[in-house]
């Protein structure tokens, strides 16, 4: 070996030594301990492949989150990634107790924003979820002072086999067994479908007035966005839905008291066997829509539902009688503006979803006369909150202007000047303009100025549910809507000029 080879090896194999024998490879970076490499006890574990995204979500700061993930996204980051990391953020961290809703529309926005962006331009469509992103920790740090709440591994023990699964899950349901639930879910996560796991929760969703609506919307929301996401996902989501669906604001148990919020149901599962055959089908009738939106508007709840199912008997289409559902709560957000009022829109759009996606006969039955019974409820609470007013939805009619009414003219009025703001949108609509120009608007005032999650829900409800209502009443419902939309005198929702910067 030539005196310059053998200073060369020397020379390679103490770096070498020095390699091999280092504490750190790369000077400066911080240390990842072996606590922080191994799964957390006593949280529940999600799939690998996701799991990284959620714990970033989790675990970086609400002020530097956007502009972590906005650099993620320049790489590569898909959305569907983000959506479905976001979703289990939700439903790992966040409890819903003391009833679903409040810190929990973290959860029951994420569908909400989702349908933004679908109905967005492309440019827009980061703009909805990263806002719910930005929800998401402001929940986290509310259940923080609640008493940190995560959810846990299942049982896996006690979790039901494929053959047990359908039985244990009614069981669970029926008791009000949260214990039972919980495993029953997993395992209905883990041994059947998507249409099938529907079927099952949605016979609970409606039979309780708790939570105003939030357990039906809770559902829909969590099933459509799992069928975007993928229901490799489903197992945590479903646990959450059962517990919420179990949320009873520590009463004694409903399986074996008499409770208000439970009375409803027990009366409408005996009406429910009353209904004719072919129900499904009948004749439109405008008439009959006008009959049960009256009722609606002074009936009791008992009412409703008695009508309901007078007016299935009569022949007449579940369509007229959604009709008048859909506009009975449009109108009362017209009566009084407020967050009971705005319930009675989701949790109506909520109920229709599960009517139009369920097959069993029974449930669908259950669905729309807990539905038609929810609405009197809803009124009857709106009175704790001040005096109703007596507008009348099918009252609304364009008006005449000097000029040609535009986008700019309705919402420059909404917010401001409600009435005004509806009756130029029934003269825009009127005078053949498109409905779809209306709602792109709706749409982008949100991201600009939409601050809370309920802005996301109630714009996203009420322009899907134009199209579920019939075109003899379709503007008069889009412009009731306009009571609770954002104008364009609204502050700037100052979230967007962050979202912007991280994304740039």
């Amino acid at each position: 070996m030539s005196h310059h080879s053998r200073r060369s090896f020397l020379s390679s194999t103490s770096v070498g030594f020095s390699i091999l024998t280092a504490r750190q490879l790369v000077a400066g970076l911080m240390p990842v301990s072996d606590a922080q490499i191994r799964q957390a006890k006593g949280i529940v574990q999600l799939r690998p492949e996701i799991a990284p995204l959620v714990t970033v979500i989790e675990e970086t700061p609400r002020q530097r989150l956007l502009e972590e993930i906005g650099s993620r996204i320049r790489n590569g980051l898909s959305y569907r990634e983000l959506l479905a990391a976001l979703l289990l953020a939700g439903v790992r961290n966040v409890e819903p107790r003391p009833a679903v809703g409040f810190k929990f529309h973290a959860v029951l926005v994420v569908h909400s924003a989702h349908l933004a962006s679908l109905a967005s331009p492309d440019a827009d469509r980061w703009l909805p979820i990263l806002w719910a992103l930005d929800e998401f920790k402001s929940s986290q740090a509310k259940d923080v002072t609640e008493g940190n709440w995560t959810m846990s591994p299942v049982d896996e023990a006690s979790v039901p086999s494929a053959g047990q699964v359908r039985d244990s899950f009614h069981q669970a349901m029926r008791q009000w067994d949260v214990t039972q639930a919980d495993v029953a879910a997993a395992g209905v996560a883990r041994s059947l479908g998507a249409a099938e796991t529907l079927e099952l929760f949605a016979e609970y969703a409606a039979r309780d007035f708790r939570s105003i609506g939030h357990k039906a919307i809770f559902l829909a929301n969590a099933w459509r966005t799992l069928q975007t996401i993928g229901w490799e996902h489903a197992e945590p989501v479903l646990r959450s839905l059962a517990y919420a669906m179990l949320n009873h604001n520590g009463e004694p148990n409903p399986a074996t008291s008499d409770l208000a919020p439970d009375r409803t149901w027990k009366t409408n599962q005996q009406l429910a066997l009353k209904f004719r055959d072919g129900w499904e089908s009948g004749t439109l009738d405008s008439r009959a829509t006008t009959e049960l939106l009256a009722t609606l508007r002074t009936g009791s709840a008992n009412d409703a539902a008695t009508l309901v199912l007078d007016l299935v008997n009569r022949k007449i289409a579940p369509q007229s009688i959604y009709d008048a559902m859909h506009l009975a709560a449009a109108e009362l957000l017209m009566r009084q503006s407020g967050i009971v009022s705005l319930h009675a829109a989701t949790t109506t759009n909520a109920l229709r979803f599960l009517f139009n996606q369920v097959g069993t006969p029974l449930t669908r039955k259950l669905l729309l006369l807990q539905n038609a019974a929810f609405l009197p409820l809803f009124r009857e609470a709106m009175q704790a909150r001040g005096d109703i007013g007596n507008s009348m939805i099918d009252s609304l009619v364009a008006v005449e202007a000097q000029e040609p009414i535009t986008v700019e003219t309705v919402f420059d009025a909404v917010g401001r000047e409600p009435l005004q703001a509806a009756q130029y949108a029934m003269s825009f609509l009127s005078s053949g303009q498109s409905a779809e120009t209306l709602m792109n608007a709706a749409r982008r005032l949100i991201f600009l100025k939409g601050t809370d999650a309920h802005d996301y829900k109630f714009s996203t409800a009420a322009l899907e549910d134009y199209d579920n209502v019939s075109p003899r009443v379709r503007n008069q419902f889009m412009a009731a809507s306009m009571y609770n939309l954002k104008g364009t005198s609204a502050a700037d929702n100052k979230l967007v000029d962050r979202i912007r910067a991280a994304l740039s």
